[in-house]
């Protein structure tokens, strides 16, 4: 048996950050436990390989939702990370903190010491920034975050077009406000990802009371009297344990640090009980207020503007693009998931933005397919930030390397659906009544001008809604009977335990989630340090 002080179960967006800081002083001796492998996968690190790594498993874990209800009986393909860096090696690269409001409301509902003052000086800890040092922003961080290194005119139109309906052009999403429309940041440096795991991990992994294991699949927390004391994983096929003196941490995201609390006896006792597992405490909590953002993707043909569609299907368009890329390092093979960003309200009485646009400069059939459409079209996708529709994670076998249920219920609130047909008509309306758009004659290729009712036009578009991969929730802080996690980020009921990545969120933030969970990481990693 092994002993550690800390021991942390994924390396993750959240885990290398702990593994980062926890080992910075010398005497702590820190085990980092991940399932997948190393992140030597080449397509990891080009910044537009996240087409070669979701859905691929050496990568990803290839998860899939339960058919949904409220969407048409559909299911979901679902990426997470599986490898060092998690989701943040094979996401979109997108760099968006959300609104000040988000936090603030998590301090609102007894969360001490979580509003946007509290969260501020964590976000510039972890940034280098390649714009430099300013009031919002930090330089000399561990997570390089850079301009795109793609502009096209179809995407500066789009501006265009949203300043005429009211929606100012901006620079900066991340200083608390977030309305507007603009090119997003991305994490990268000189047109490489750089992941936790580049940032965080690559670093320091030479520490000495550093150890990593890799091909790590986390079995169970063993405790005694309710406190943590060590952890049983499976390597290469044999069950080895590891002791934690101080701390476990969990790390696993939003649909893996749920499993593994109620694999490890910590959940709902009426669904762990059925399943065989002994009960170290009761959180109903666990594994529930599941959300994320369900990304509407309506297309958009156009005339006299180009898309990067003909260029991408073409084989001396994919080389232009290639050369471009090692050459300079700029170019398509550089871009995020999406290029131009654009927050506005589905309502003008509304305080702040409610939807959230990500703008691709071209168009397939569904996300990640191997072809795009043989015409000029854009996608502006389209997502409600502030979702009410809540869904859940549920283990169905004892054995942790057995898939969890996860049940999403993206548009089951009235309010959700509204928002969602509020939001693809003031799509139509920016490209279709624009004077800028008008020039080139905009077709609606779906779902359809002829659609206007409301229920129909949702329904009709979640034949092709996708995730935008921001599952959270799962193991929320609070105050409630709810709750799973304090304000400091330890399990209720339990000693030495803490969940520490996006399922403490208690409600989603109004934008992507990666940056905020590296935030999470970091105040976290310095609530343990100071106790």
């Amino acid at each position: 048996m092994n002993n550690f002080d800390f021991i942390i179960l994924g390396a993750g967006s959240a885990g290398c950050v702990l593994a980062n800081r926890l080992s910075e002083n010398p005497s702590h001796k820190v085990l980092l436990i991940e399932a997948g492998g190393k992140d030597n996968y080449p397509w990891i690190h080009i910044p537009v390989g996240y087409f070669k790594t979701m859905h691929n498993p050496n990568t990803d874990w290839c998860y899939k939702t339960e058919p949904d209800e409220s969407m048409n009986n559909i299911s979901i393909r679902y990426p997470r990370g599986k490898t060092l860096g998690g989701s943040s090696s094979i996401n979109g690269l997108l760099y968006i903190r959300g609104q000040h409001r988000d936090y603030d409301i998590w301090r609102q509902l007894g969360n001490t010491g979580w509003g946007w003052d509290d969260v501020l000086p964590y976000f510039i800890k972890a940034e280098n920034q390649e714009r430099g040092k300013s009031e919002y922003h930090g330089v000399g961080g561990p997570l390089s975050v850079s301009d795109q290194r793609i502009h096209l005119p179809l995407l500066d139109e789009f501006q265009n077009a949203a300043e005429e309906f009211g929606v100012p052009k901006t620079k900066d999403f991340n200083t608390g406000d977030n309305h507007g429309c603009g090119y997003f940041q991305v994490t990268e440096k000189d047109g490489f990802r750089c992941s936790t795991a580049v940032g965080y991990l690559n670093p320091v992994k030479h520490r000495k009371n550093l150890t990593i294991i890799t091909h790590a699949h986390v079995k169970k927390i063993n405790f005694e009297n309710k406190k943590a004391k060590s952890i049983e994983y499976w390597q290469d096929n044999e069950l080895k344990t590891a002791e934690a003196n101080r701390e476990v941490v969990v790390s696993s995201g939003a649909i893996g640090s749920p499993q593994i609390l109620q694999v490890s006896g910590i959940g709902n006792p009426e669904k762990l009980k059925n399943l065989g597992i002994d009960m170290v405490h009761n959180l109903n909590g666990v594994g529930e207020n599941l959300h994320d953002h369900l990304m509407l993707r309506p297309i958009y043909k156009i005339n006299g503007l180009k898309s990067l569609n003909k260029k991408i299907n073409s084989l001396f368009g994919n080389l232009l693009i290639g050369l471009e890329y090692v050459f300079k390092r700029s170019g398509p093979m550089t871009m995020g998931a999406s290029q131009l960003c654009m927050f506005a309200k589905s309502d003008p009485s509304l305080e702040l933005p409610d939807l959230q646009w990500h703008v691709q400069p071209m168009s397939m059939d569904t996300l990640g397919a191997t072809k795009n459409h043989d015409f000029h079209a854009f996608t502006p996708t389209v997502s409600n930030i502030r979702p009410t529709s809540r869904g859940h994670v549920s283990i169905v076998d004892k054995d942790s390397r057995v898939y969890a249920k996860i049940k999403q219920n993206y548009l089951s609130t009235d309010h959700d659906r509204m928002i969602a047909a509020k939001g693809l008509k003031l799509t139509r309306k920016i490209i279709m009544e624009s004077e800028t758009f008008k020039k080139y004659t905009p077709e609606e290729y779906r779902p359809g001008i002829h659609i206007d009712d409301d229920e129909e036009l949702v329904k009709e578009a979640s034949n092709f809604a996708q995730t935008i991969f921001h599952p959270v929730g799962t193991c929320k802080m609070g105050q409630d009977e709810m709750s799973v996690v304090d304000e400091k980020l330890k399990v209720r009921g339990i000693e030495n335990l803490r969940v520490i990545d996006a399922s403490i969120m208690p409600n989603i933030t109004s934008g992507n989630t990666n940056a905020p969970t590296i935030m999470i990481a970091e105040k976290g990693a310095d609530m343990i340090l100071q106790q």
